[in-house]
């Protein structure tokens, strides 16, 4: 007895010392947050969470070799992780060696096809890619009015918003980032409350025969984006963000009138201390090019509760944006 309460004090004792550790790299005490990680290390080599703080405390040092070295070697350890390899290709391409980032992020996708971030970054990769090459073009024939404008447009991108955006946690684990612009698929406040854990998903499925096949794709990222965020928000306890995915013609559980079904939803999302949903096995059907079926194995826990369980959203198409017409659980 007296040995199992030791050994959980001293767990205990470790996720709080990683917890002021990320308080330390949040307020920007690199150097303190740097000496408290090591100093956690020493005892727990091998924990996932505080080697890519390492990472990240390391880029904002400027230190770019040492951050590699971390993410490669969390990639040795924890091939399954797509965020070491999105922050590596990021290092890489602010080093302009873009061909190195780009196989880093192919490889981002090949664990997580639906990780998002890395394949914006590798769009941006391949336009920093062919700007390069039109650069090199222009020199040998500065006439080419083709090439200029094709230039010109990509150097236009990056000024008005194009950019690399490097990830602040891992699968597991998070750390908030300030400084940088960052699409993460997992965000963890520094106090320890998970205000997001949709995970990327693998996509057991995604068919549909009338959907011409390079519009397909497109539309299983804005759908899976949406599943997303919207598991996002529940986690956050952000209540009116979470509400706004539903229709305005949602179909409430047992035709339960609509106002009331939205208050109901406000207590069960606000009142627990912490909610955390995870999403796996997602398979995506397509009715139409406005109809989608997503269903999905969801684990929720909370302060209160813990439940998991198959659910299926019937989405649809509203302007813009994929709205949940209907939910259902079993």
């Amino acid at each position: 007895m007296w040995l199992a309460i030791l050994l959980c004090s001293s767990q205990i004792a470790y996720a709080s010392n990683l917890d002021e550790t990320k308080r330390l790299y949040k307020e920007g005490q690199y150097s303190q947050a740097l000496e408290s990680l090591n100093s956690y290390l020493s005892d727990t080599p091998n924990d996932s969470d505080a080697l890519f703080l390492k990472g990240l405390v390391y880029n904002e040092q400027n230190r770019t070799e040492d951050a590699i070295k971390v993410f490669t070697a969390l990639i040795e350890d924890h091939p399954e992780l797509p965020e070491p390899y999105n922050n590596l290709a990021v290092l890489y391409a602010n080093k302009g060696e873009y061909e190195k980032a780009k196989l880093a992020l192919e490889m981002a996708l090949k664990t997580h096809p639906s990780y998002a971030t890395a394949y914006e970054n590798l769009g941006d990769i391949y336009a920093k890619m062919a700007s390069e090459a039109y650069g090199r073009a222009l020199q040998l024939d500065n006439h080419s009015a083709a090439t200029q404008t094709r230039l010109t447009m990509i150097k236009e991108l990056f000024r008005n918003g194009g950019h690399i955006n490097y990830s602040s946690s891992n699968t597991n684990h998070s750390v908030a980032i300030g400084a940088t612009s960052v699409q993460s698929t997992s965000v963890e406040e520094v106090n320890g409350t998970v205000v997001n854990l949709a995970a990327p998903q693998k996509i057991v499925s995604v068919s549909s025969e009338s959907i011409p096949s390079p519009t397909l794709p497109e539309l299983q990222k804005e759908v899976l984006e949406t599943v997303n965020a919207w598991a996002a928000a529940w986690s956050s306890q952000d209540v009116e963000n979470y509400l706004s995915f539903y229709a305005s013609d949602f179909k409430t559980p047992n035709n339960e009138n609509r106002i009331l079904w939205d208050e109901t939803r406000r207590k069960r999302v606000t009142t627990p201390e912490f909610i955390k949903v995870s999403i796996t096995n997602v398979i995506v059907n397509f009715n139409d090019a406005g109809n989608a079926e997503v269903s999905f194995h969801q684990a929720y826990r909370a302060s209160h509760l813990k439940a998991s369980g198959k659910k299926t959203l019937l989405m649809v198409k509203s302007g813009d944006k994929w709205l949940i017409h209907e939910e259902r659980s079993r």
